[in-house]
């Protein structure tokens, strides 16, 4: 099941999302309109460097680049979901809505032949710095339906006739040769850029425009899809660090709350098992959604909370393998009524701005679970009706009953 936008207004149909009736868009409306360089054929600005490969019409799907009319200011900001938590709502919105989306009709597989407009979109992906970037646009680009579960919003958009870059693009040595090496696979490719420091969101787009995998397995990834494979693929990486570590001796909670959202974490001493749990409508006293593993993993896709899984686990990895600690984790997303669908990047960040902080300890998963529901605002029965590892660590089934 694919969770859409839970928009009161239109309810994720495109069709209906309009400027002018979106709640979301209240905060920055008059802003938007008074932006008439928002709404020209021909954008110029430096491209933070930004890239958007939709999954509409997939394996047929509309790729190009992001571009701001802003030039001489350091637009990096726009797409590094690494530095967001730091700004406000309005502030995010701002910034994604500035970045005009060009689109061109390019089956997947173009990513290996790219024609000239895919191919600069392309080379400007693999910047690490903002890239002065021209383009010309086929009519008005126009708002709509921004919002997207899984990736950040983006602004206005329109078909594309022609785009250049204005200068050479500075590219990462690192991501010059993964890019350039067409026997690497792309599993191994993420890798290595992340082992080097490349930052996730670099990787993620340099995946989405097609220049990752070997030479005849390279393709256009739909930008929503490359950001969880990404999680995925990193994510699988550090759980074979995490595996047959020590286990941490006491139960552990974290927590971190930024742009109407809020994540908290349980740590126990276990083999490594991780289930994330979110709730929407709190008014409402929801039952959260949830996906699970146990200590042998899971083979499908997290079907009830889709990216928000793999965006969660991963932090929680990255925590595990730089301690060389192994232990489960259940963690506890909440939205609030003032959300505005950003993408999974806030669950991320927030995740590791809570682990990254220090742990308040117990020595007994009562007084764990006592300190997690203090740290949300949704009542802890209502997580533990939905949780199946809590479930399981206190013995009410045996883990064979859950497959």
């Amino acid at each position: 099941m694919k969770r859409e936008v839970a928009c009161r207004v239109c309810h994720g149909n495109m069709k209906r999302c309009r400027l002018a009736i979106c709640p979301y868009l209240d905060r920055v409306r008059s802003w938007f309109t008074e932006r008439a360089d928002l709404r020209a054929t021909n954008v110029f600005g430096a491209s933070p460097p930004g890239a958007f490969v939709g999954s509409w019409g997939y394996p047929r799907v509309l790729a190009g680049p992001l571009v701001p009319p802003v030039a001489d200011e350091d637009t990096s900001i726009l797409d590094a979901t690494e530095s967001w938590l730091r700004f406000d709502l309005p502030q995010l919105l701002r910034f994604r809505l500035t970045l005009v989306r060009g689109k061109a009709a390019r089956r997947v597989t173009e990513a290996m032949t790219p024609d000239p407009i895919l191919s600069t979109v392309q080379e400007g992906a693999m910047a690490s710095e903002p890239v002065d970037t021209e383009m010309w646009l086929e009519r008005t680009p126009a708002l709509v339906s921004p919002f997207n579960v899984r990736a950040p919003p983006s602004g206005p958009s329109a078909e594309i006739r022609k785009v250049d870059l204005a200068e050479n693009p500075r590219v990462p040595r690192r991501v010059d040769a993964a890019v350039g090496d067409t026997d690497l696979r792309a599993t191994d490719a993420v890798v290595d850029l992340y082992d080097h420091g490349i930052p996730q969101s670099q990787i993620t787009r340099i995946l989405s425009v097609g220049l990752l995998g070997t030479r005849d397995g390279r393709r256009l990834v739909p930008t929503e899809w490359s950001i969880t494979a990404v999680d995925d693929l990193l994510g699988k990486r550090l759980l074979d660090e995490v595996r047959g570590r020590p286990w941490i001796p006491d139960c552990e909670v974290y927590s971190a709350t930024g742009v109407a959202n809020t994540v908290a974490i349980l740590l126990f001493p276990q083999a490594f098992m991780f289930e994330g749990l979110e709730a929407w409508n709190l008014s409402t006293s929801p039952t959260p959604v949830h996906d699970h593993e146990f200590a042998h993993g899971r083979t499908t896709y997290p079907d009830e909370i889709a990216g928000a899984y793999h965006a969660t686990k991963l932090p929680v990895l990255e925590h595990l393998a730089a301690r060389g600690r192994e232990a489960g984790a259940i963690v506890c997303m909440e939205v609030y009524d003032d959300w505005v669908p950003l993408g999974v990047w806030r669950y991320r960040e927030l995740a590791r701005a809570a682990l990254g902080r220090p742990a308040s300890r117990f020595a007994t998963l009562d007084e764990a679970e006592a300190e997690l529901g203090r740290r949300l605002r949704l009542p802890l029965a209502n997580w533990w009706r939905a949780s199946v590892l809590r479930a399981y660590l206190r013995g009410q089934r045996k883990i064979t009953e859950f497959g």
